[in-house]
């Protein structure tokens, strides 16, 4: 007898359950018309069976900084999480020795010019007044100095023992040389200096784009080689999807095809769009890697587990609800139709399925087929009586 005064109880207690809930549902509340609403109905068509596939979420992109001279770790601007923007200090390696090398390559550069200056001057000189009319034996003064201009000079050339042009010529060009050799010095010095600022500019690594340090390799005093990794560094503002997917599986997707994703197993479930299919299949697991785009603001972060769903066009078809993509709410991550009964509006949570080749979508939870959805529902639209 006690035990069917408790059944009885429980079974009062579910039905004022049931209909407080009822209530909630349907709260009456003014609206528009049940007529004014474009609704659509929801059909039963067949399409293919959907897959579950493992993956990866990644950093929108992301690269690797390692060292580019050798040296010591002088200064790191964070830890992992700290966000930077373009062109921001990120790590410096000592640069002592490089700085000795430029003063070194500046005097160089003073010395040579010093060299291109003389050579110029030394140059001018032999243009304007050359050494062939100079006196350089058996000087004279007056007469005998002008007798050994027009006679002596003279004399020397009509004997084949000299030729005053090729004497000019060569003393010409060899001051030309010079000029040249000191101007190559002074480019030489400048290429040193600009060589040597290509390396301090190396010891100095920069962000390359906005982000955030998504893992720190290094600490302040590490002596580090060129090529060793330093930190690497993520876009993250937007968030992409890796899945390895099986090669009998990769003729159904298409790029900018909308795939259901859930993040983290039991994580909210969004659209991901297919961004990029890599043209080569891995030898090994003859898979093929797919990537998608995650909505903006979707939660989680790199490195988090996920799952995509993936027509089989393989295997057999079936019946499912498809509905128009004009009927879908998106509350927060979770997609939703408003359904017209009579004069009564209700929300529905639904579990969509694959993107059909019109756009509509098909379902997997939510809908039997044959509920009259309302189509574009405008903002501010609630569970409620139409009337």
């Amino acid at each position: 007898m006690l035990a069917l005064n408790v059944l009885i109880k429980t079974k009062v207690l579910h039905r004022a359950v049931a209909g407080a809930l009822t209530v909630a549902t349907f709260w009456l509340a003014p609206s528009a018309q049940a007529s004014e609403f474009q609704t659509g109905v929801v059909s039963v068509e067949e399409i293919g069976e959907m897959t579950t596939l493992a993956g990866t979420v990644v950093p929108y992109k992301e690269v690797n900084l390692a060292a580019q001279s050798p040296g010591r770790v002088t200064f790191i601007s964070g830890v992992e999480g700290d966000g930077f923007t373009k062109d921001e200090l990120l790590v410096t390696i000592d640069d002592d020795s490089i700085q000795a090398q430029r003063r070194a390559a500046l005097a160089d550069i003073a010395s040579a010019q010093a060299g291109m200056q003389n050579a110029r001057v030394q140059y001018s000189r032999e243009l304007i007044s050359p050494r062939v009319n100079s006196l350089t034996s058996m000087p004279g003064m007056g007469m005998p100095t002008m007798f050994d201009q027009f006679f002596t000079r003279g004399f020397s050339n009509s004997m084949g023992n000299s030729n005053t042009g090729v004497e000019r010529q060569a003393d010409l060009y060899s001051s030309y040389s010079g000029m040249n050799q000191a101007q190559s010095q002074l480019m030489q010095a400048h290429a040193r200096l600009e060589n040597l600022d290509t390396n301090l500019r190396d010891t100095r690594t920069l962000a390359p784009f906005d982000g955030v340090i998504t893992q720190k390799l290094v600490e302040e005093g590490d002596t580090v080689q060129p090529g060793q990794s330093l930190v690497r560094f993520a876009y993250t503002k937007y968030l992409r999807l890796q899945v390895e997917v099986p090669v009998r599986l990769v003729s159904s997707i298409e790029k900018g095809m909308m795939l259901p994703a859930v993040l983290d197993v039991r994580g909210p479930q969004v659209m991901a769009r297919v961004a990029q299919i890599f043209p080569m299949a891995d030898a090994s697991g003859h898979t093929v890697t797919v990537k998608f785009d995650l909505p903006e603001g979707t939660p989680g972060g790199p490195g988090m587990y996920a799952e995509v769903r993936v027509p089989d066009t393989s295997s057999a078809y079936r019946s499912a609800p498809v509905v128009q993509a004009e009927a879908l709410v998106w509350r927060g991550s979770f997609p939703s139709v408003f359904v017209l009964e009579g004069d009564i509006v209700s929300l529905r949570l639904v579990r969509l399925g694959v993107k059909l080749d019109d756009g509509r979508m098909s379902v997997l939870a939510g809908l039997k087929g044959g509920e009259h959805v309302i189509l574009n529902p405008p903002a501010g639209l609630s569970s409620s009586s139409a009337k």
